[in-house]
């Protein structure tokens, strides 16, 4: 026989119970329980002792609905299986822990999909006090809505003037990378571009390309329109990007990828091609990701998952004291220099079995 613990709520006694056994109202059992006034102090006590007795606990999710509040967040992301979204998602989650919230997740991918899901009726409204969206660009009409909603917002990534945003300087992070390749030596430069899907989606990949492109620019070092590839931020994404650039007769010296994963694939489809890295080849990419170090990978390094948790407590600032003005943060990042990166050999290799070619450290 199974054994009841003392202390231990009756699962099976409901709200209904202890309004009946006390001869009183639900509503007035909810108010006596939760210290509300307006209860006569001999009412208050018979629902305590009715609940006593038949061990009622509580929900605590209807109490904190009862109360107006979930102490729950909700989280848009355009997609749940990516490396960066899943650090940023843990940086969130961290902080709204230590703060007893819950952390509810729904990815958005195209425009349909966030128009949905910012609709007036929709269900994360009901279920949730604010909202963070991670690199979605919200059509204006549908700013306006939220705006007068009354909708509790932080964005990271992207920036509006109504909310509150956490991001990083995609240009000068860039520019930090080809001033590194500059300084080692290298005149032809290779870059793998981004492909922004939808028209939600930030313009993260046009900032680093701007920011690469003008700095090459200003050096007198315009790359070859072929030397510039663009991909899906995946390791597919980069050895495909990189499969162009090298069919090219007189590929460059060193290539940019704009994320670690696509750097990775570049790393790949150069070594298939009989070429090493960095000694034919320099390959740099964006993030930091965890096996960024493990694969000797000079990157971008910018913090993940400090930006999750910026978010979280801008976010929690604004749900404490609504009349906050909105505050934007720009993080800084740091170049990691490692070993897939170095001086161009200067030495050439006869093709199809491979070629061989002719600062700042942080921003904030």
């Amino acid at each position: 026989m199974a054994r009841r613990r003392e202390g231990r709520g009756n699962p099976d006694a409901t709200i209904e119970d202890v309004a009946s056994a006390a001869g009183v109202s639900m509503a007035t059992v909810s108010r006596a329980l939760r210290g509300l006034p307006n209860v006569a102090p001999e009412t208050r006590a018979r629902v305590a002792e009715a609940a006593s007795r038949l061990r009622y606990q509580p929900d605590p999710h209807a109490s904190r609905l009862a109360a107006g509040r979930t102490n729950a967040i909700a989280m848009a992301v355009p997609l749940l299986d990516r490396w960066y979204f899943g650090k940023v998602v843990a940086g969130v989650e961290a902080t709204l822990s230590g703060h007893s919230y819950d952390l509810i997740l729904y990815e958005v991918d195209g425009e349909t999909a966030l128009r949905r899901f910012l609709a007036g009726s929709a269900p994360y409204r009901k279920r949730t006090d604010g909202l963070i969206l991670a690199d979605l660009v919200v059509p204006p009409d549908l700013l306006d809505g939220l705006v007068g909603s009354g909708t509790v917002l932080a964005t990271i990534g992207g920036r509006t003037e109504q909310y509150s945003s956490v991001m990083i300087d995609n240009f000068a992070a860039a520019e930090l990378v080809i001033e590194h390749l500059m300084r080692l030596g290298h005149h032809c430069i290779g870059l793998i571009g981004g492909q922004s899907d939808t028209a939600i989606h930030l313009d993260v990949p046009d900032l680093r390309m701007r920011g690469a492109l003008t700095v090459l620019d200003q050096a007198g070092m315009a790359p070859d329109p072929d030397h510039v590839q663009s991909a899906g931020f995946t390791v597919t994404g980069g050895h495909l990007a990189m499969n162009r650039i090298l069919a090219h007769p007189d590929p460059p010296t060193a290539v940019f990828a704009f994320s670690d994963e696509m750097a990775i694939g570049a790393i790949r489809a150069a070594r298939e091609h009989g070429l090493r890295v960095p000694e034919d080849v320099s390959v740099a990419g964006f993030d930091d990701h965890d096996v960024a170090w493990a694969l000797d990978l000079t990157t971008v390094a910018q913090p993940v998952m400090g930006l999750g948790e910026a978010v979280a407590e801008l976010l929690l600032e604004h749900l404490r004291d609504p009349s906050l003005p909105p505050t934007h943060e720009v993080h800084a990042v740091t170049l990691q220099a490692r070993g897939s990166t170095g001086p161009p050999s200067g030495v050439t290799l006869r093709r199809p079995k491979g070629w061989s070619p002719r600062g700042r450290t942080s921003v904030s």
